[in-house]
């Protein structure tokens, strides 16, 4: 079925459509999933006109314990897709900068960076809430139809996905058929194997709590306290709840059950939390609501399909100490949709799929930027025996204490509202060459000598095996991929 486009403001009527699309289950676009990245891609694209067929497994309101966390980057792609008022009336919170803690020391940076409207800061909130405000923010579009239902497989016919086959609640099985089918059914995607290389690393799990009634040290800014061996990310997600996740290195955690974590944080990260906090933490142990989940990266390497696409965690995932997944999602939403506006029809699906192979290369200059801080940040932040990383954070904290000039670049890195590669990378190695400069000066000694190396030979092992699996062609030299050069499909 060919799109409707939509007039200069944005208004279509498809009362006619509609009544076809509700009563012969067809579509343009088949979207997999109605969490953050689906719900927002179907109110983006249907607002454009396409008729949206949305597939997910459960539409109350989901009780999860990621995606709370809405960096200064991903709330400005939000306003550019108007769901800006999906933060209101979920008692969210602002979050308006970031604060290291380690050992007494306290490294505050504040958004937003100089030359940046005052509004842009960060949002906290209980993703559930968020999630349903955006649902229905898609529902609200009368090309847009949500449906209750499983997805068990792709529909493929000699290369090219057709749609899905899905369970909805009667449990018999069903197809549903379109031009384009868009898997964003999170990290635990059943559907993406097909459509990438998945390789997930798991280097942690997050060991998650709710403080209540207590206040942050620095009111509405997130924390990051570097404990010993675990480190701990607060921020605020409603009025009187603050989220507490507990990074433990590795992919087993101490028994929930047995009373090990309770021991584990009580014995080992409660003595390293701030004093203001240390109440509401013992508390929140014993009353013993405790939920883990494994923190899992996934570098994007998309097997180009005819008929498909992948967005959102099921696509790319980082470590999630920077709160950047959702900023990545809405910015590839906000980007596929800018793509699919000139086509005319989604049904020469090779065509289409070469033209949308741009989008993999279009996506790096945020989605790396993201990637790279996230996980560079962990590796460097976590503790570590060996003195070459430990003189690295500590390089690190005191770069950033240096300046505004300092502080504003990484605010506009981290909060994703200058997402360049390039400058991540010269931020970072100007960091190293100033830990080795605090080493080396006033007299160098032998000790001091091999440390300074071993601070380089640290640097360079943790970034450039991230900055390859992002790709370096693709983000250092885009013009020269061929695919960045792609123009929209002629209508046949």
């Amino acid at each position: 079925m060919e799109a409707l486009k939509s007039s200069g403001d944005g208004e279509c009527s498809f009362k006619t459509t509609m009544a076809k699309t509700k009563n012969e289950g067809r579509a343009d676009i088949i979207v997999v999933g109605a969490g953050v990245a689906g719900s927002a891609l179907a109110y983006a694209l249907g607002k454009d006109g396409w008729l949206v067929h949305v597939f997910e497994r459960d539409l109350t309101e989901p009780d999860r314990i990621v995606g709370e966390l809405l960096q200064p980057g991903g709330y400005s792609k939000l306003i550019e897709l108007g769901l800006e008022d999906c933060v209101e009336d979920i008692d969210a919170q602002r979050v308006a900068g970031i604060v290291f803690l380690m050992k007494g020391k306290r490294t505050r940076m504040s958004y937003p960076p100089e030359n940046i409207h005052s509004d842009m800061v960060g949002r906290g909130f209980r993703n559930g809430r968020f999630i349903q405000k955006m649902r229905e923010k898609a529902a609200s579009l009368p090309n847009v139809r949500l449906e209750q239902g499983t997805v068990v497989s792709l529909i493929e016919e000699k290369g090219t996905i057709k749609g899905v086959r899905y369970k909805p609640n009667t449990g018999q099985e069903l197809t549903a058929l379109a031009p384009l089918t868009i898997v964003c059914d999170g990290g635990f995607s059943n559907l993406r194997r097909s459509l990438c290389n998945p390789k997930v690393d798991v280097p942690s799990c997050a060991v998650c709590m709710v403080l209540e009634n207590c206040e942050l040290p620095f009111a509405n800014h997130g924390h990051v306290v570097m404990a010993d061996p675990s480190l701990v990310l607060m921020f605020p997600i409603s009025s009187t709840e603050i989220r507490c996740m507990v990074d433990v290195l590795g992919q087993k955690v101490p028994s929930i059950s047995s009373g090990e974590m309770a021991h584990y944080l009580k014995t080992k990260i409660a003595p390293q939390m701030p004093p203001e906090l240390y109440g509401a933490f013992m508390s929140a142990v014993d009353k013993g609501n405790i939920r883990t989940t494994p923190n899992r990266i996934m570098a994007a390497d998309p097997c180009p399909t005819p008929g498909a696409l992948l967005l959102g965690d099921a696509f790319n995932m980082r470590h999630s100490l920077t709160g950047g997944g959702m900023t990545v999602a809405l910015s590839d939403i906000v980007l596929l949709r800018n793509l699919l506006r000139p086509v005319q029809d989604l049904h020469d699906s090779y065509a289409l799929c070469k033209y949308l192979e741009s989008f993999h290369t279009l996506r790096k200059p945020m989605a790396s930027t993201i990637n790279i801080l996230a996980d560079s940040m962990h590796t460097v932040f976590s503790a570590s025996p060996h003195k070459a990383r430990q003189e690295i954070r500590k390089a690190l904290l005191d770069f950033l204490g240096l300046g505004s000039m300092f502080t504003n670049q990484a605010l506009s890195l981290y909060s994703g509202l200058s997402p360049r590669p390039l400058s991540l990378l010269l931020f970072f190695f100007a960091m190293a060459v100033y830990g080795v400069g605090r080493l080396l000066l006033p007299f160098p000694s032998r000790e001091r000598l091999w440390l300074a190396a071993g601070l380089i030979s640290e640097a360079t092992a943790i970034v450039f095996p991230i900055v390859k699996a992002e790709g370096v062609r693709q983000m250092f030299f885009p013009v020269t991929v061929p695919a960045y050069h792609r123009a929209p499909p002629e209508r046949k």
